[in-house]
C-alpha cells in the first residue's frame, strides 16, 4: 500500500508587489496540514498573532481524536444533546444547505466510513485498508446529516452517528483568520491552509494575486493558474488523500450513498468564492456529483465559479473564469461553460 497526502491550490509568489513587504509571517502546523500566514502593510503580524490564536482554537475545537473537544463529546454523547459552540453551528448549518441542496453529496457523518477505511491514519504513517461490503453496509446505516437535531446551540445525534467537520473546517477557518486580521487593520493578507487559499483585498500594489491549481496527474506541475482578488481558492482532489491496493487507487472522498470512494469522471474541483466555508462545502460536493450535476447545481444556485479537472484530461470552467483562469500544461484542453 502506498499512502499519500498532497496539496490542491498553491499561492505563486507575490511577485508585483512593488516595495511593499511582508510585515507579518507564520507558518505552523495544525489540522494535520502546514498552514501559511503572510499580511502585508500596518498590523500586519499584529493581524498573523490573532490568525494563528484563531487557527489553534479551532484545531483543537474540531479534533475528533482530542477528549477535550467539542467534535469528541458530540461523538460519544450517546444520543444526549450537546452545547456546541457558535463555530459548530455555523459549519452545521452551511453543511446542511448543500446536503439538501445536492440530496446528500455533502455528509459530514461519513466520519465512520473513512475511519473503516483507514482515510483517518494515512496522515500518521497508517495504511488504508478495503473494508468488506457488511462493513460498509453496516456503517451506512449510521450516516445521514438529516439525522442530526440542531436546536439553538444544541446538538443531539442518535447513537451510533459520528461527525467530522474535515471536509468544511479549513474553509470556516480560513474565513475566520481573514476576519481576525480584518479586525487588526490588516487590509492586503494571504492565508493558506494546506493547499486552500484565502486573500484578504489584493496585492499591496494593487494587482491581483495568482494562484495554480495543481496538476492532479503530476503534482509537481500546475494545471492551470487563477488571478483572483479577495476571495477563496478551494480544491478538493482525488490526489490528496489515497491509499493503493493490489494494484487500484482508493481515494478520500467518499460517496456518501455507496460508502465507497466516489466514481464521478472527476479529478478535482475547485471552487472561487467569497466565504471559505461555502467553497469547502461544495468542492466537496461538486466532486461527489460529477461534472453534469456540478453544472447543474452552479446554473440554479450560482453565488461561485469553479474549475473542474476530468479523468479524460479535460479542464472545464465556469463562464466566469474566462479571463481569470490561464491553461498551464499542454496536457489538458480547456472549456467554459455557460
Amino acid at each position: 500500500m502506498i499512502p499519500a497526502v498532497l496539496c490542491a491550490s498553491v499561492l505563486l509568489a507575490a511577485s508585483g508587489c512593488g516595495q511593499a513587504e511582508v510585515t507579518g509571517h507564520k507558518q505552523f502546523f495544525a489540522m494535520d496540514t502546514v498552514m501559511t500566514l503572510d499580511a502585508y502593510g500596518d498590523g500586519g503580524q499584529a493581524g498573523v498573532d490573532a490568525a494563528t490564536s484563531v487557527i489553534t482554537n479551532l484545531d483543537n475545537e474540531l479534533d475528533t481524536q482530542n477528549k477535550d473537544s467539542e467534535v469528541y463529546a458530540m461523538n460519544s454523547a450517546g444520543g444526549v444533546p450537546v452545547k456546541v459552540t457558535d463555530d459548530i453551528t455555523a459549519m452545521l448549518a452551511a453543511a446542511q444547505t448543500v446536503y439538501e441542496r445536492t440530496g446528500g453529496a455533502l455528509d459530514l457523518t461519513v466520519y465512520p466510513l473513512s475511519v473503516l477505511w483507514g482515510f483517518i491514519d494515512l496522515d500518521n504513517g497508517g495504511e488504508g485498508r478495503v473494508p468488506t461490503q457488511a462493513e460498509i453496509d453496516a456503517a451506512l446505516k449510521n450516516v445521514g446529516l438529516n439525522k442530526l437535531t440542531v436546536s439553538h446551540s444544541t446538538v443531539t445525534m442518535p447513537v451510533g452517528t459520528e461527525i467530522s467537520f474535515g471536509s468544511v473546517a479549513k474553509g470556516y477557518t480560513s474565513d475566520s483568520a481573514i476576519a481576525a486580521m480584518k479586525a487588526q487593520g490588516v487590509t492586503s493578507a494571504v492565508v493558506s491552509l494546506g493547499g486552500n487559499v484565502q486573500t484578504l483585498g489584493t496585492k499591496p500594489d494593487g494587482s491581483n494575486w495568482n494562484v495554480a491549481v495543481e496538476d492532479p496527474s503530476d503534482t509537481t506541475k500546475y494545471a492551470g493558474v487563477l488571478s483572483v482578488g479577495e476571495t477563496a481558492v478551494i480544491t478538493s482532489g482525488s490526489y490528496e488523500r489515497y491509499f493503493v491496493k493490489d494494484g487500484k487507487t482508493y481515494h478520500h472522498i467518499l460517496d456518501p450513498h455507496t460508502g465507497y470512494p466516489a466514481d464521478s469522471g472527476l479529478l478535482s474541483v475547485t471552487i472561487v468564492c467569497k466565504s471559505g466555508l461555502t467553497a469547502d462545502c461544495l468542492s466537496t460536493a461538486m466532486f461527489v456529483l460529477g461534472k453534469d450535476k456540478a453544472f447543474d447545481y452552479w446554473r440554479t444556485y450560482g453565488g461561485f465559479e469553479m474549475v473542474l479537472i476530468t479523468t479524460d484530461k479535460q479542464i472545464i470552467c465556469t463562464s466566469g473564469l474566462k479571463g481569470s483562469f490561464t491553461l498551464s500544461s499542454s496536457d489538458y484542453t480547456v472549456t467554459y461553460e455557460q
